[in-house]
């Protein structure tokens, strides 16, 4: 995507402000948003609103009075919800103290980077991956070190750790490392993590943890988890104070829209989140922090849902997509994006526009997520077992061209 030109009568503005270009996702979403019975596959949310309980919650808190001021790290009753749940998952017990409520995942990562890097500070991070991260690492001022992932037509996605490690410098600050991945769903072993952890320790980095996706695991090796390997399997009490962990609500409990988050970290740290949230957003709304405890101490039902369906989807696009010739699509160990690779097509934003025009399916394009990601397609594949069939029924004369 062309950058648009800053006008000559602009007035001078930060470099790192006028880095930051639009996502290569917003570009194919404002190409095709208005085409009549297009199937959307192209952003990572669902096709299921959030339950009525969790909404009620909300009107509920609103009709108690709770439309004041908030704590900036959150409201006790929630730090502790998010704790019981962190602890249920991944073995406890876990603080609330630990717990710093957001403006979804989004403020999580930018409040974790303001912790862990100054601008002109380097930020490794393997690709592809979230554009989104690149995006905030520009508007922070420090320099993103992207380090191409491994693809295997067969086996899929491997992290090279040795890559990982030469691209560390005395400017590196932290790594980002998101597992499950988006857009790849690579999910790394617990032997990843411990490569990261000990690069990390060796050279006095902090690591920021995206596991967003570690509930939608689909590998068998990870079956008895319940989930994907977490950091939490491996580190050391010494560790800690290196370890930020960024969540969201979005995912598992269907509230993409809601904004609310939480990054987790040292105890030690609240004093400077608080900082951070108060001269940033001043928290997040209070009557929806109360929902988002109603989500937790009542939505087991529906995260379970949301996993059962992304399994179904996964199956959906794998066997529709992957047997097609000139498609090579590994299925997936985590998170809810399937990601071919088109070999014969190298513009994944050409070829993603042209499934717009000729399959009315919008799709994101490898291009998008960095460096690794070229003639590579990103769909979502957390939506309804007919949308997905109808895709892939609309998707495979196209791209078996």
């Amino acid at each position: 995507m062309i950058p648009t030109p800053v006008p000559a009568l602009m007035p001078p503005m930060n470099p790192a402000a006028a880095g930051v270009l639009p996502s290569g996702i917003g570009e194919l979403i404002a190409y095709g948003a208005d085409r009549e019975g297009l199937i959307p596959l192209w952003v990572g949310e669902g096709d299921r609103p959030t339950p009525a309980f969790i909404g009620e919650a909300a009107a509920r808190a609103i009709r108690d009075g709770h439309t004041f001021y908030t704590r900036m790290l959150g409201i006790p009753p929630l730090r502790e919800a998010i704790a019981d749940d962190v602890a249920a998952v991944y073995g406890g017990p876990a603080e609330p103290e630990r717990i710093f409520v957001t403006v979804g995942g989004m403020q999580a990562f930018q409040v974790a980077l303001a912790i862990a890097a100054a601008p002109g500070d380097e930020v490794v991070i393997p690709t592809p991956t979230w554009p989104n991260f690149f995006g905030a690492i520009a508007a922070h001022g420090a320099r993103r070190v992207m380090v191409p992932m491994q693809f295997d037509p067969a086996s899929g996605w491997a992290l090279d750790v040795e890559r990982l490690a030469a691209a560390v410098t005395p400017a590196t600050r932290a790594i980002v490392l998101n597992s499950p991945a988006n857009p790849t769903g690579w999910t790394a072993s617990r032997d990843d993590l411990r490569a990261v952890l000990a690069i990390a320790r060796r050279h006095g980095l902090w690591i920021i943890a995206d596991e967003i996706y570690g509930r939608f695991s689909f590998d068998p090796a990870h079956a008895a988890l319940g989930r994907a390997p977490s950091f939490r399997d491996v580190w050391e009490p010494e560790d800690r104070d290196r370890l930020l962990f960024v969540q969201n609500f979005s995912k598992n409990w269907a509230m993409t829209g809601w904004r609310i988050g939480w990054l987790e970290g040292p105890v030690a740290l609240g004093r400077i989140v608080d900082g951070l949230v108060l001269y940033g957003t001043s928290g997040v709304a209070t009557f929806l922090q109360h929902a988002a405890v109603a989500a937790i101490r009542e939505g087991g039902a529906l995260v379970a849902g949301q996993i059962a369906q992304a399994r179904e989807g996964r199956r959906i696009l794998v066997e529709g997509l992957g047997r097609l010739p000139g498609v090579e699509l590994p299925p997936p160990a985590g998170a809810f994006y399937a990601f071919p690779r088109v070999p014969a097509e190298p513009d994944a934003r050409r070829l993603a526009m042209r499934l717009v025009d000729e399959a009315n399916v919008g799709v994101a394009p490898g291009t998008a997520f960095g460096p690794g990601g070229e003639r590579f397609l990103r769909l979502c594949f957390a939506r309804g077992a007919a949308d997905l069939e109808e895709a892939v029924r609309r998707l495979a004369p196209v791209l078996a061209r």
